[in-house]
């Protein structure tokens, strides 16, 4: 029986990363392989038999003295009690191969030369760009950032890439700083799957090997999806609300086009959008958060699904959700957006922050007729079927693992 032992900060379903942490696990569960976790301690987690191995907490956003804060700072560069731990463990378990999902900040880059040391094949899924960039989003408050693509992490401090703080902006260049010059990842990571095609390419822009990395895209199990192919009078986004996602450029275009527009979710900018809409004299409807069957039921309902993102967006699940619900999506032409895609057929793309381009593609789908788009919807779900479903997801890692001698 093959060993995996699967790696993450979180060990609770926080956000989509960990997610598929977690359905990384089961599906080679599933196939008969043995599992063993590593993680960080918090309260929500789900409960593990591995979890006496797992790290102290650490969250520097949280209320604690400072000499605490100055301890945790150190963690964040490289944690030697990550590297004490993860080896106890492996002397319990020993892994065919390690799978990392995002490990930087909490348990640290520090963990990849254990592994090497022992012998441990390393593999890892690029959900973000931190392999390239310290601040893992290619942005901060002036938009679109590349900077650091000279290897200068300087400036994350001078442009406090990280929340706008000076200090969290230098405890992360620190770490970046000090893992550049011990080339953590460069020497100890034998492989990175890639959810996006533009992901790869932006890691190879960056001087990162092309053959390190492999697209392996998302998936979504269709069979857990109820598809609707009428199509609804309002237009869907659901997402954070934020500027970077491109909700400000999205209400501007819905208020010109003159149609009705839903938004679930919560965000740091939910009262200036708000203000925004009523400025504008939008028809925007602010849901709040929503999940599970209140979201899908939302989306099913909609005449189209709306991505207006203003940053590198990797392989958007929300793109995958609304096809498998029958839904075609309108986004934008940045990140990995465009790649799932297919124009005319599963959605359309417009320029990324060009409010008159959105505007005038919100009033096509509009005009469309009903039958049009009830034919877009039930391709949108056979692409997801086709191009995006576990098996596909499964038999690409498996690839990836019999590459470095693991079956």
């Amino acid at each position: 029986m093959s060993k995996l032992l699967n790696i993450n900060n979180y060990h609770y379903p926080r956000g989509g990363s960990d997610v598929v942490y977690f359905r990384h696990a089961e599906i080679f569960g599933e196939m008969g392989w043995n599992n063993a976790y590593f993680s960080m301690h918090h309260p929500k987690n789900v409960q593990s038999e591995w979890s006496q191995y797992f790290v102290d907490e650490l969250e520097l956003g949280h209320q604690y003295a400072l000499w605490k804060k100055v301890l945790m700072a150190g963690k964040v560069v490289y944690s030697f009690e990550a590297q004490r731990k993860l080896n106890k463990l492996l002397d319990q378990f020993q892994p065919d191969v390690a799978h990392l999902h995002c490990i930087y900040h909490h348990l640290s880059p520090a963990i990849l030369p254990v592994l090497k040391a022992r012998g441990i094949p390393v593999v890892m899924t690029a959900h973000d760009l931190k392999l390239a960039c310290p601040a893992y989003l290619m942005l901060n408050k002036t938009g679109i950032c590349e900077k650091c693509s000279d290897g200068n992490v300087l400036n994350v401090i001078k442009h406090k890439c990280i929340k706008g703080s000076t200090l969290a902006s230098a405890i992360v260049g620190a770490e970046a700083w000090v893992n550049q010059q011990l080339n953590t990842w460069h020497d100890n990571l034998d492989a990175v799957v890639v959810p996006s095609k533009f992901y790869i390419e932006k890691f190879v822009q960056w001087g990162m090997p092309r053959e390190r990395f492999h697209y392996v895209p998302n998936f979504v199990e269709a069979g857990l999806f109820e598809p609707t192919y009428q199509v609804g009078d309002y237009f869907l986004y659901f997402g954070r609300l934020s500027w970077e996602k491109g909700v400000p450029t999205l209400i501007r275009a819905a208020a010109k086009a003159g149609v009705k527009l839903k938004l679930a979710g919560t965000g740091p900018e939910d009262a200036q959008l708000k203000q925004l809409a009523a400025d504008l004299g939008a028809d925007a409807e602010f849901l709040g958060f929503c999940a599970g069957e209140k979201l899908h039921n939302l989306i099913k309902g909609a005449r189209a699904v709306v991505l207006p993102s203003e940053w590198y967006e990797n392989a958007p699940m929300s793109v995958l959700e609304s096809f498998a619900l029958g839904k075609t999506v309108i986004g934008a032409d940045i990140g990995g957006i465009p790649e799932l895609l297919r124009a005319d057929s599963t959605g359309w793309s417009f320029p990324s922050a060009d409010v008159d381009a959105l505007a005038a593609r919100i009033e096509e789908v509009s005009a469309m007729p009903d039958a049009k788009l009830n034919d877009m919807g039930r391709q949108a779900r056979q692409l997801v079927e086709q191009e995006f479903s576990k098996q596909r997801y499964m038999e690409g890692v498996r690839d990836v693992y019999a590459r470095l001698g693991v079956h």
